[in-house]
């Protein structure tokens, strides 16, 4: 079996359970309440403590990625285990430092063969789908140049969809303006989120409620699968019951080989706010 690793960032939103059945190595962003009050997302502070917080304080926190220090610590002690090869994937560099570091760390320890830094250009389980995929293949026994061929395709075709359930987040993260906030939430506006090629958010569409966005959502997913076969990942924050309906949704109509509901991370959630649910999708 390929003596390769296989390491990601917290806001890729994948289970700590299964980050831990896979061997997956997951590197913490932090979150940031006040100078006196500092997580490790996913580590001291979970996603339902996140939301907790956040509605008993009633203030958005900031985030901050690692230090190349930190990625170089889990850099030097995978290597260490023996001679291997590391795929670290991350955060959009449009959204975080968190690649850079990463790439920082890689240039530092001189090891251009050994480590491989991929800029996902995706935010949440849209990161995770990817990893998980490869992490896949890696315990399947699968080499090296076989893992980078299926993750140039995953880079490709994986898309994903936010709905959010208020305008308050991204208004205050600077990602529309004020007016457009207040005005949107007035008229019950349901934007829909997605990523450029580049990796940075912007509103795909806009619906009015939450059953049109969820509607041309599937729409959108038709147009670009079809009956190909998927995987699919649907994140949520504190928003269960429509995570489960979505995923019912995707399953009745598309030709869905594995799928997974997981929690949108402290991080993520930072900048989208509770209520919002993601749809992450790829070709299997």
């Amino acid at each position: 079996m390929p003596n390769i690793k296989i390491v990601t960032d917290s806001t890729a939103d994948i289970p700590a359970e299964l980050a831990e059945q896979l061997g997956i190595t997951v590197v913490p962003l932090n979150v940031i309440f006040s100078e006196a009050e500092s997580y490790e997302d996913g580590v001291t502070l979970t996603a339902d403590d996140f939301y907790k917080k956040v509605k008993a304080s009633n203030t958005i926190p900031s985030t901050s990625q690692p230090t190349p220090y930190q990625f170089e610590e889990v850099y030097r002690s995978l290597l260490n285990e023996g001679e291997g090869q590391i795929i670290s994937i991350h955060l959009s560099s449009k959204m975080s430092g968190t690649y850079q570091a990463a790439t920082i760390a890689k240039q530092s320890m001189d090891e251009d063969e050994a480590i491989l830094v991929i800029d996902s250009k995706r935010a949440s389980y849209a990161i995770g789908i990817m990893v998980v995929e490869i992490t896949k293949l890696v315990n399947n026994g699968h080499s090296l140049e076989q893992c980078q061929e299926r993750l140039d395709a995953l880079l490709h075709d994986t898309n994903v969809f936010f709905m959010v359930d208020t305008l308050e987040y991204l208004q205050k993260n600077g990602r529309i303006g004020k007016a457009s906030a207040v005005f949107g939430s007035m008229l019950k506006i349901k934007p829909i989120l997605s990523l450029t090629e580049d990796g940075e958010v912007y509103p795909f569409e806009k619906a009015r409620g939450q059953k049109k966005a969820m509607n041309r959502i599937v729409e959108i997913l038709k147009e670009k699968y079809g009956s190909n076969p998927v995987h699919v990942g649907i994140s949520h924050a504190v928003n269960e019951p429509l995570a489960k309906e979505m995923i019912e949704r995707i399953k009745a109509e598309f030709d869905v080989k594995s799928d997974i509901i997981t929690s949108i991370g402290a991080v993520i959630g930072s900048h989208v706010g509770p209520g919002t649910v993601s749809i992450a999708m790829t070709k299997a």
